[in-house]
């Protein structure tokens, strides 16, 4: 003691040094006796938390000396990387538990059973596996190391041997009318492409002719025919084309060089009269794949793109058939793990094709839409949007100028109008009588004595009136469904007043609820009802309300229905006959409506007898919404009519169309579902 104190008094610098060395010498035997504690099966618990997260740079530094030997960090980092990607491994799980009896201190070697599980694009993967841990010196360090191999990927997948994915394309399921007849089907297209060593010396010529014809540009088809595979004997696929584009195919084929062959396509047979209610298919794109990971879905997959192809896609798709091989030296192969094909399930509608087609093709183009139901069973008849785009080009690919034609055409081809809500006008007016009558606030005796074309309630609306076509001085409710009298029906929902007015066309399904439809629509609405003369508009379809074309159809089933609204279905194996809403008026008062309706087509006074047909007994109704920010001003206008045959209620068609100002307003779509129903009774 005598003799540290000395010391320490003799310098305070040998002091430092002396302490300095101390420190170290702790240090050195903390951290010896730390590696000579480390267990094998912490470093095994350490090696499986670095696996289930896929960290495979720093699971390589826990690989033994011989190992690293037989495979270099790149490899290794690399073959994991590559093989789960392309397997789609997801759902990865890696277990070990740890032995209750401790490893030997002295033991060199230690063994542990570890299981692994995972989803693969062949199913599910599922394996043991014994881990053998070496005991090695490194860098004067004594820690302990995996004797990996590459059985730890896959048992089967021994040193040497490829992993290779074989795989059966599920067939995709098609959607059927309720008369099992297509309306997305698996067909035919032609494939247009070039065999290069037979187009001699007309190759320039050749690429920019062709080019012209597909819509696309040389640089695309040099492209395709200068990829590394190509020889002057090979078909160069170019572009794809529907069978219905004859006259192209026979103008591309005179080329020198170029040829076709019929490849299997997605086909719709009713082309654009379908279009916005089917859908189509296209490549699914990055972002759709790694939305849907883990789903099921590859790189090379078709996908819904629009309407019932993307509604349903999983159900459409199926589910490939893989095989996932280990292949050895000599060829043969062990398999990985196995997945049967599930072809894709077809889907029946309650669409009717010839009735689809028939509206449509009835409209010519007009911007507008339509909606058929049976008004007994609910069955969606026909759901019509137009104009349109033909789904036959857009699964194929389109070209850049094709789309730009349907994108800078003002009628808007690419909007879905059966999806959407419009204001309704005067073909709202059934369902307001019905309210009224409900309420006890008109009765069908009841008459408004009003004379001229407009009315005001009193002087405080200042300068806004309701106005009518017709200078009828004494109205009753029969008479203003056959006229179309606006101010009957804007004093009829006056009478009901707000509340109970409101709370009226909530019971006829404009308050959102318990109308589940298998086609995503926007549901009609009321909107706020602020002051007495937006209720007095709401009374006629103005204002605040607005109707999708399918609810407006499932409004009138009301009237043939003994006053039960019914609701409509679109799948074939749903339910027919639905009740949606009872009791929305009285049995006998349904009949007096729809007796109305009829008028409103057979009387010559009636707003609708333009679509009058000879012996056959057309119910209906019609309506002009004027689109404009107020009164006096000149606006847009939408025609409507809802129409059906009273006698044989089996088809009732609801259509709006599009800017009718000028035309004959509402004369528009009744003409067109005369034109419908001459061409399908």
């Amino acid at each position: 003691m005598l003799k540290v104190i000395n010391y320490r008094v003799k310098g305070v610098e040998n002091v430092k040094k002396f302490a300095a060395l101390i420190l170290a010498a702790i240090i050195s035997l903390l951290v010896a006796g730390c590696n000579k504690g480390v267990k094998p099966e912490e470093r095994m618990n350490e090696y499986v938390e670095l696996w289930n997260k896929q960290k495979f740079e720093e699971m390589y530094d826990y690989l033994s000396a011989e190992t690293k030997e037989t495979v270099k960090e790149e490899d290794f980092i690399d073959r994991y990387k590559k093989i789960y990607k392309d397997l789609g491994i997801d759902n990865l799980k890696v277990e070990f538990k740890t032995p209750e009896e401790k490893t030997d201190k002295k033991a060199e070697r230690a063994e542990f059973p570890v299981s692994v599980s995972m989803d693969s694009i062949a199913g599910k993967i599922e394996f043991e596996q014994t881990a053998v841990w070496v005991k090695e010196e490194r860098e004067d360090e004594t820690n302990w190391y995996f004797n990996w191999d590459t059985t730890f990927i896959f048992p089967q997948l021994e040193k040497g041997d490829k992993v290779s994915v074989s795989t059966v394309p599920a067939e995709r399921g098609e959607i059927l009318d309720k008369n099992g007849e297509g309306l997305a089907i698996n067909g035919t297209a032609y494939e247009i492409g070039i065999v290069p060593k037979d187009m001699g010396d007309n190759r320039e010529e050749v690429i920019n002719r062709l080019a012209d014809l597909l819509g696309i540009t040389a640089a695309q088809i040099e492209k395709a025919l200068n990829q590394s595979w190509v020889q002057p004997e090979h078909f160069v696929p170019i572009k794809k084309i529907p069978t219905s584009e004859r006259a192209l195919l026979e103008e591309a084929v005179k080329l020198d060089g170029v040829v076709k062959r019929d490849v299997k396509a997605r086909v719709y047979p009713l082309g654009e009269a379908a279009a916005h209610l089917v859908g189509y298919v296209g490549p699914i794109t990055a972002e759709e794949l790694e939305k849907l990971q883990g789903e099921g879905y590859q790189s090379t997959d078709l996908i819904g793109k629009r309407g019932l192809e993307q509604l349903f896609d999983k159900e459409l798709k199926g589910r490939n058939g893989v095989k996932i091989y280990a292949v050895k030296a000599d060829g043969s192969r062990e398999i990985i793990a196995e997945q049967e094909v599930v072809h894709g399930k077809d889907i029946h509608l309650t669409i009717d094709s010839a009735i689809q087609k028939t509206i449509f093709e009835q409209m010519k183009g007009e911007a507008g839409t339509a909606a058929a139901i049976h008004p007994i069973t609910g069955e969606t008849l026909a759901l019509v949007s137009s104009p349109s785009f033909d789904p036959n080009i857009l699964t194929l690919g389109a070209t850049a100028e094709q789309w730009k034609k349907l994108q800078d055409n003002e009628l808007n081809p690419l909007l879905n109008r059966f999806a959407a809500t419009y204001a309704p006008g005067s073909v709202m007016k059934p369902i307001t009588a019905a309210i009224g009558l409900k309420e006890g606030a008109i009765d069908w005796k009841k008459t408004i004595n009003v004379k001229g074309l407009k009315w005001q309630k009193d002087s405080s609306w200042g300068n806004y009136y309701v106005t009518r076509v017709s200078d009828q001085p004494n109205v009753n409710l029969e008479k203003a469904l056959v006229y179309s009298d606006n101010i009957y029906f804007a004093q009829a929902a006056l009478a009901v007043g707000k509340d109970k007015f409101l709370s009226g066309l909530q019971d006829f399904g404009f308050d959102n609820k318990g109308f589940k439809y298998t086609y995503p629509i926007q549901l009609s609405k009321a909107g706020k009802i602020g002051s007495d003369i937006a209720l007095a508009d709401s009374g006629y379809g103005q204002a605040q309300v607005e109707t999708n074309v399918l609810h407006l159809a499932a409004t009138y089933t009301t009237f043939v229905n003994d006053g039960n609204m019914i609701k409509p279905i679109l799948l074939a194996d749903e339910e027919k006959e639905q009740v949606w809403r009872e009791n929305l008026v009285s049995a006998e008062d349904a009949k007096k409506i729809s007796a109305a309706l009829e008028k409103v087509v057979q009387d010559p006074a009636g707003t609708a007898y333009s679509g009058r047909m000879e012996g056959y007994p057309l119910a209906g109704k019609t309506g002009t919404a004027e689109l404009k920010r107020a009164q006096g001003e000149q606006g847009k206008e939408n025609g409507w009519f809802v129409a059906y045959n009273a006698e044989n209620p089996s088809l009732l068609i609801a259509m709006m169309i599009e800017g009718v100002e000028g035309r004959g307003g509402s004369t528009v779509p009744v003409k067109i579902i005369k034109n419908i129903f001459e061409h399908i009774q």
